[in-house]
């Protein structure tokens, strides 16, 4: 499925540690004005979500933005809980779901650093149990065939979900179906229960045919467990959330941060919120540590935690003196890798290792940087990076679409309103 309709469709060891008194959360602030932007004009940012909870389209949100690399606005709006009657506030914990394939990306791309794997690589050389996958077609009389790929699957091609994999939830091909039927992402899944799932079942379209949003990241966080040697959600915890002081995320929330956990809605056909059950969908008891660690898309976080994340990347692949990846490296992740000839997700887009990219600003809708990289969540979250204006944007929401809710126009597209209150606001 096309990223921009997902976001219509929800709006969608080595490293040395910080030190323990280290105000973990502190980035730099300044005025807007001192870093070129205007503190009226940003604040229709605020004013924007706010009518959202107003019209009864959002329950609530946080934003923030960092340019040069201070933060010019960090907001939180509306309810955490609106049957609690539990404001939002600015460290509020999101399902950020999609939102964990960037850092999925980043602890790949360390290990790529280490030497562990390179680009043109085939992934069966690390999952041997892909080896004999197959491609999924039908002959001229629609009976199903079974055809070799025309080349192995490769960790470029893995990375940038042009390998022939799909998704089960956001397509609905006959290989989607068959992914439901083998519960790939049961949260009581180990990883490795879930790679033997998934080398049961065929690939569905050729490698490096066409960008089809997939499972590739999850395969990855299989990879970083096994070149790396220790449990995936260990190697983000000691590698990466420690190193750059992400205290709120992880894929579960612990029992004393339960009460800033944001609660999670959708809309019915009338375009009304309703709270999205534990059991409903992509939602799971997020309380309890799940046996599978979803590197696609298991991850909570929060707005600061995840603004620290980026502007790690925005620095080169360093914050505050540590350093997890070289500037070489984050211009690689955000450098569009698809194949001339290969479909992509939207006009004016490209894709990366684990990134959207915006090859044509123009193309795209205007305003963006080009070469600006941007993802987003299941349940709304958003973000993304402008290297050339130096701008990095994110917002965290809880909220996916239901049935005939996005026909009634109840579903906002915070993703591009955000891009115009935003841009607006930068004067130079």
């Amino acid at each position: 499925m096309y990223f921009p309709r997902l976001l219509a469709m929800v709006s969608l060891a080595a490293l040395s540690v910080q030190p323990a008194s280290a105000a973990v959360h502190d980035l730099p602030s300044a005025s807007a004005e001192s870093e070129g932007m205007s503190t009226e004009r940003l604040g229709r940012l605020n004013m924007g979500m706010k009518e959202l909870v107003d019209q009864g389209r959002l329950a609530g949100s946080v934003t923030m933005v960092s340019r040069h690399g201070k933060v010019v606005e960090f907001d939180a709006v509306g309810k955490r809980d609106i049957a609690a009657n539990a404001p939002m506030q600015k460290d509020s914990i999101f399902r950020i779901y999609s939102m964990s394939k960037p850092i999925t990306g980043v602890a790949m791309m360390m290990l790529f650093e280490e030497g562990k794997w390179q680009l043109n690589d085939p992934i069966a050389k690390y999952i041997p149990e892909f080896a004999k996958l197959k491609v999924y077609g039908t002959d001229a009389n629609n009976n199903v065939v079974m055809k070799d790929p025309v080349h192995p699957i490769t960790m470029r091609e893995l990375m940038s979900h042009s390998g022939g994999f799909t998704y089960g939830f956001f397509s609905n091909t006959a290989v989607d179906k068959l992914q439901l039927e083998a519960d790939l992402f049961n949260p009581n899944n180990t990883l490795d229960e879930f790679i033997k799932r998934v080398a049961k079942l065929p690939l569905n379209a050729q490698p490096g045919s066409e960008w089809h949003y997939s499972i590739s990241v999850d395969i990855q966080g299989y990879i970083v467990q096994k070149l790396s040697g220790m449990p995936f959600e260990e190697f983000l915890e000691k590698r990466i959330f420690k190193p750059l002081g992400m205290v709120d995320t992880g894929f579960y929330v612990p029992k004393d941060k339960l009460n800033r956990f944001a609660e999670f809605y959708s809309y019915d056909k009338d375009g009304k919120l309703q709270v999205v059950g534990v059991h409903d969908g992509l939602n799971h008891d997020f309380a309890a540590k799940p046996a599978l660690s979803s590197g696609g898309g298991g991850l909570v976080s929060t707005a600061a935690d995840y603004m620290r994340f980026c502007q790690m990347l925005q620095n080169g692949g360093q914050l505050d003196g540590v350093r997890l990846l070289s500037p070489l490296t984050v211009e690689l992740m955000h450098t569009n890798v698809l194949p001339a000839n290969a479909s992509t997700l939207a006009p004016g887009a490209g894709f990366g290792l684990d990134f959207g990219i915006y090859t044509d600003p123009v193309a795209a809708g205007g305003y963006f940087g080009k070469g600006s990289y941007f993802w987003g969540g299941a349940a709304g979250t958003w973000f993304w990076i402008d290297p050339v204006n130096d701008l990095i944007v994110l917002g965290m929401i809880q909220q996916a679409a239901g049935t005939g809710a996005v026909a009634t126009g109840a579903v906002p597209d915070v993703r591009g309103l955000s891009r115009a209150w935003v841009y607006q606001a930068v004067l130079k």
